[in-house]
């Protein structure tokens, strides 16, 4: 495959049982390329392993005094020169391209299962690994699959070596024969603990990476509360952590390494001197003595892609678990595939917790408990717990598919499942970009961003954004907004991500928490825009705002993850004390309050 043909117009379906699976998957894909820098390998080292031939003539034939065996093996060396540079021009390119084609194959398969799973991605693999995953993992086993290539040509360059020694000069070539497998293997007992030192060294950089994504992303509140210096000592730890474990590898490989350097080097030595004797008694020329000299030196030469083919297949292995087990997660489905166009329509049920949203109304939900909510929201928007995972009620919840309108969303195919229900989490994600940008998201066209705007209470938005517009046109839709929307207010972030699911008009729209970060007054009147703007569409709002409860047309409460009570907001308050105390923060609920004095409080 050419760089021109990046991106893989279809990357495939990965074997994620193992890392290992994984890995000989990832190099089923690339068996022409491989084959290509193979071949290439082949050219490269053969013609550096026949270099000792023309070496030796060129030595003897100036014993012998010989111009035209001189003129010969100069000759020969020229050309082997050249198919040398050749070679490993080439071998370069293609190991390269090997390199490059495996990490887009990987990122685009990241990329993919990204966007399959969403949020979601982030609360089933900590986001620590997955950064680690994306970036350093993938190079390892770039890295492995760059080196597979020319440890293979290596390997079989010296086999042929060996062989031919044997058969050129067998009282030097079976003890050269003999002992560069020995040497191969020698430093296979070091690689486990090197590969166990390595593993650590990740782990650690992978828990420090987590922690300081965690730090930077709540940096406003550590201001806030004076835990700078707090987390600032927490992250140095975890770094002299990371420090001492790679310092530790580091001795590993180098051990590795020196074994790799003496071995080889007594090798050449027994040679040079078995070699000697056998010259002053006239048993072999000397011609031929400096060609096996040359020819056991090219062989300390395949031993070092021995040592870095070890090398990378011990940083590609946990890579290559960790990258598996990222793109092990799925999005269950709960039967066959259906293969349907059109967006079906309907009440929203969820038979974990028994919750029902009818069609066409506002529904509110009450939890009591923030993750009960979080989990409910991710799993109403088609993302089910997984085997082995929980439910709300402690009971496995894994197959039971959220259901709109009598079809599972898990029965859909994910395009259309998106465009039915659109969640938005309590946290939700603002890119760079202009406002315009911002807002220009899939959509049916019904909400305008002007409508969606006015009805998330954004006017103070626009307006400081207005002033801040890099044009003279004063225009808010050209303003750039940063990354993750830092400079605005946390409340002006939460507006904005309102506004943005406004204007995407699904058929199911489920918000998590919106209103948590703006005042009471802003709060009522984006309960009216919401519940205005969303007529006819069915919505689902998770919260435990009075001001949201009372513009619902049913509360449905949550209570160890099953629905126990489906009412209006007035209603509950007056007849379920422990409703009455999860939405007016009670810490001793009294008996049910007389109908006047519900109305009073409401």
């Amino acid at each position: 495959m050419h760089l021109r043909d990046l991106p893989h117009p279809d990357p495939g379906v990965p074997d994620v049982r193992t890392g290992g699976a994984f890995l000989r998957w990832l190099c089923r894909q690339q068996l022409g390329g491989q084959l290509k820098a193979l071949a290439w390998g082949l050219v490269n080292i053969g013609a550096i392993a026949a270099s000792p031939l023309p070496v030796g003539l060129a030595v003897q034939a100036v014993v012998d005094r010989d111009g035209g065996r001189l003129l010969l093996a100069g000759g020969l060396i020229l050309a082997l020169g050249a198919l040398v540079a050749a070679g490993d021009t080439m071998l370069h390119r293609a190991a390269v391209t090997n390199w490059i084609t495996a990490v887009a194959r990987m990122q685009q398969l990241l990329a993919r299962k990204t966007t399959e799973l969403g949020s979601v991605m982030t609360r089933r693999v900590a986001a620590g690994e997955i950064v680690t995953v994306s970036t350093g993992d993938l190079e390892k086993i770039g890295w492995f699959v760059e080196a597979l290539s020319r440890f293979a040509a290596a390997a079989l360059i010296t086999l042929g070596v060996s062989v031919a020694l044997a058969f050129y000069q067998p009282e030097l070539g079976i003890l050269v024969a003999v002992a560069v497998p020995v040497l191969a293997l020698a430093v296979l007992p070091l690689l486990p603990p090197a590969t166990r030192r390595a593993d650590a060294q990740r782990e650690k950089a992978g828990q420090a990476t987590e922690l300081a994504s965690d730090t930077v992303a709540g940096l406003r509140v550590l201001r806030g509360i004076g835990g700078e210096e707090l987390f600032l000592g927490r992250y140095r730890r975890a770094s002299q952590e990371v420090r001492k474990a790679a310092v530790r590898s580091a001795r590993m490989w180098a051990l590795i390494s020196a074994v790799q350097v003496l071995l080889p080097g007594l090798l050449l030595i027994a040679v040079v001197w078995y070699g000697a004797r056998l010259a002053l008694d006239g048993t072999i020329a000397v011609g031929d003595l400096v060609t096996l000299y040359s020819a056991v030196t090219f062989l300390l030469f395949p031993l070092r892609r021995f040592e870095e083919i070890a090398q990378a297949y011990s940083f590609a292995k946990p890579s290559a678990k960790r990258t598996a087990r990222v793109l092990a997660q799925h999005r269950p489905a709960g039967g066959p595939a259906t293969d349907q166009g059109t967006t079906p329509t309907g009440a929203l049920h969820d038979p974990v917790t028994g919750l029902t949203a009818p069609a066409g109304r506002l529904t509110a939900v009450v939890c009591g408990d923030p993750d009960a909510a979080g989990r409910l929201a991710e799993r109403l928007g088609g993302h089910p717990p997984q085997d082995g995972e929980d439910g709300e009620d402690g009971e496995d919840g894994a197959g039971l598919s959220v259901v709109l309108g009598g079809t599972p969303l898990d029965d859909l195919p994910r395009d259309t499942a998106r465009r039915a229900v659109l969640v938005q989490d309590k946290d939700p994600m603002l890119l760079s970009g202009t406002l315009g940008e911002l807002l220009d998201v899939p959509a049916s066209g019904r909400v305008g961003a002007t409508d969606a705007l006015a009805a998330a209470q954004c006017g103070d938005v626009l307006t400081a954004l207005a002033q801040s517009s890099a044009d003279d046109s004063g225009d808010p839709m050209h303003t750039y907004i940063t990354e993750r929307g830092r400079s605005l207010s946390g409340g002006q972030r939460q507006r904005l991500a309102l506004a943005r699911s406004l204007v995407t008009d699904p058929e199911v729209l489920v918000l998590d928490e919106p209103t948590s970060a703006v005042d009471a007054h802003t709060e009522a009147r984006i309960a009216d825009g919401l519940r205005a703007l969303r007529t006819g569409r069915t919505t689902v709002v998770l919260t435990s705002s009075p001001l949201l409860l009372d513009r619902a047309d049913q509360v449905v409460f949550l209570q160890e993850g099953k629905a126990v009570a489906t009412a209006g907001h007035r209603e509950l308050l007056h007849s379920h004390p422990a409703y009455r105390a999860v939405v007016t923060r009670e810490t001793d609920p009294e008996p049910a309050l007389s109908t006047g004095q519900t109305e009073e409080t409401a």
